[in-house]
């Protein structure tokens, strides 16, 4: 017998779009809640415009095209509040309430509703109007200074740390603690997640630098930015990088041991740029995947520098023979593996 999936018959109304809110809502999917994407006619979300991700992102989900400025909308949309547990919108503060879908309206109608708002910058302070998107939150975190290339400038981030990091994860996570707080109060909740905000805890080692010893860290001055010769990336014969991680005295010692350099066991902390060319220069002496075999060998916290496709190789596949993962034929996405979704007129 299969096991019942741990949100089966909680109820999602999302109204957000784009990539932080339908992120959240497809985890939430994947829990077994039902989730019902309202989107605007006639375009829809924006992230149609890319197929493949609009795919993914609301896979398994309920579309409902609803003009939210008509008078015909709360006739669409009130039996599925009364019914909802949880709602999720990420329009700017103020945009719900004017179309009379606040946090407030809706809790009166239905008082076990779980009311998530993922924004920028909160609903209050004189940025909470702000535009912005990932980079911007990202660059006013201090984030983007951290790590830096040789002539100080900024570099582009290769992840979408403040959508899916500070938005996405931190709204599921905050519904997950509504629901169970929900089971012992009988009430719903109020929720606001501010992306820009949510960018410091990915920034707690400078964090702590600042506030704990009084020193506010220089680009690329920490053990995170690779100072430390226990943390870094070398780059071997064959052009490929290998990323090392024996921080740990005992990988440091299978690290040292494998690459012939006892002498560097016990190196001065203060000598990093020492240590780390000498590391550097050995490493350069024999092809990446030699040095890989041999440091998982001695359980040197290693790793080879993967393109993302030759991570994705390395992966299992989900089982496909339970039908959750169905394989749909997408034109832009060839056999591309995603549960079925469904759709409202």
């Amino acid at each position: 017998m299969t096991q019942a999936l741990p949100l089966e018959g909680i109820r999602v109304l999302d109204f957000s779009t784009l990539l932080p809110g339908p992120f959240a809502t497809l985890m939430l999917t994947a829990a077994g809640a039902d989730v019902i994407k309202v989107e605007r006619p006639p375009e829809g979300d924006m992230m149609r415009a890319r197929p493949a991700e609009f795919a993914m992102l609301n896979a398994g989900k309920t579309s409902l095209f609803v003009d939210l400025k008509s008078p015909s909308a709360r006739e669409q949309l009130d039996p599925l509040i009364r019914q909802a547990d949880v709602v999720i919108e990420q329009f700017r503060p103020g945009v719900m309430d004017r179309l009379g879908l606040g946090a407030d309206a809706l809790r009166a109608m239905n008082a076990r509703l779980i009311y998530c708002s993922i924004n920028g910058y909160g609903s209050t302070g004189p940025a909470a109007l702000k535009a912005g998107h990932d980079l911007t939150y990202a660059a006013e975190s201090g984030l983007l200074m951290q790590a830096t290339a040789a002539d100080g400038s900024p570099v582009m981030p290769p992840a979408l740390i403040a959508d899916i990091g500070g938005g996405s994860y931190p709204a599921v996570i905050n519904i997950l603690l509504a629901l169970l707080q929900r089971e012992r109060t009988g009430r719903g909740s109020r929720i606001e997640i501010a992306m820009a905000d949510n960018v410091h805890p990915f920034l707690y080692p400078a964090f702590v630098s600042a506030f704990g010893e009084g020193r506010w860290r220089l680009p690329n001055d920490s053990i995170e930015t690779g100072i430390s010769p226990r943390y870094s990336l070398y780059r071997a014969a064959d052009g490929r990088w290998i990323a090392a991680a024996p921080v740990e005295d005992k990988f440091w010692h299978a690290f040292c041991t494998v690459l012939e350099l006892p002498e560097l066991i016990d190196a001065p902390f203060d000598d990093a740029a020492a240590t780390k060319a000498a590391i550097a220069a050995r490493i350069s002496q024999r092809p990446a995947q030699e040095w890989i075999d041999a440091f998982t060998l001695a359980d040197a916290a290693c790793a080879l520098v993967q393109t993302y496709e030759e991570a994705m190789a390395g992966i299992d596949p989900p089982s496909c023979d339970d039908g959750n993962f169905p394989s749909l034929p997408l034109p832009i996405v060839p056999d591309f593996l995603r549960p079925s979704a469904r759709s409202l007129a």
